[in-house]
């Protein structure tokens, strides 16, 4: 019977402890205010912080990326006039011409940067936040937020969006280019899923997430 309290006594002390992400110093967790941070006593990188109303507020914005992104997907993106001829274009026509063009490693790297992770991100956020908040843990939200977690690095829309940026400028003196419905959404997007991403207390999730358990 000791050996196994000992255990439990052991896994508690490392549940109320945190890794700085910058140097790996381990801190122990304590309880914040609403607005208060807690940085790291090494380097002074930011460990967690309490926000008010954090999930509610990353749900709402969630929710309101869910419907820019398929206002993006589904909708003109730029339309492309010259001499009388009118080409129609989506957020997924560049990557279509990649593969026409047998560049698939390059169709796939916009593919999943453009659309297949901000999906993930977006469909993913909403899965574990959605049922945390009425107090039930989702199947495999760990799973989940971690792949959420991820997608925070891979999702590089406003990269795509710079390239976009550059074609227009480039091609602004050959023809007549008319922004659709689709890029509006899309620079709605960018703002947003980084709006969530400030939003989101990544800390809280995880500690209800051990809670409901």
């Amino acid at each position: 019977m000791f050996p196994a309290r000992s255990n439990e006594m052991n896994m508690s002390a490392l549940h109320s402890l945190i890794a700085c992400h910058e140097c790996d110093l381990l801190h122990r967790v304590q309880s914040l205010h609403y607005g208060e941070r807690a940085k790291c006593s090494r380097c002074g990188a930011l460990l967690y912080a309490k926000k008010r109303d954090s999930f509610e507020h990353t749900i709402i914005l969630a929710l309101a990326s869910l419907i820019f992104f398929t206002l993006a997907n589904f909708f003109p993106f730029m339309t492309f006039e010259l001499n009388g001829r009118v080409q129609v274009s989506l957020l997924s026509t560049g990557v279509q011409e990649f593969f026409e063009r047998d560049m698939w490693e390059l169709g796939i790297l916009v593919l999943c940067a453009s659309i297949i992770f901000p999906a993930l991100k977006i469909l993913g956020m909403l899965y574990v936040l959605g049922p945390l908040e009425f107090n039930r843990r989702p199947w495999h939200a760990a799973l989940v937020f971690r792949m959420v977690e991820h997608c925070r690095t891979w999702a590089m829309m406003d990269v795509y969006l710079l390239g976009v940026i550059v074609a227009v400028v480039k091609l602004s003196d050959l023809a007549n280019l008319v922004p659709g419905v689709a890029i509006y959404s899309f620079v709605a997007l960018i703002f947003t899923l980084a709006a969530a991403d400030s939003a989101l207390d990544t800390h809280m999730v995880w500690e209800k997430m051990e809670k409901i358990s």
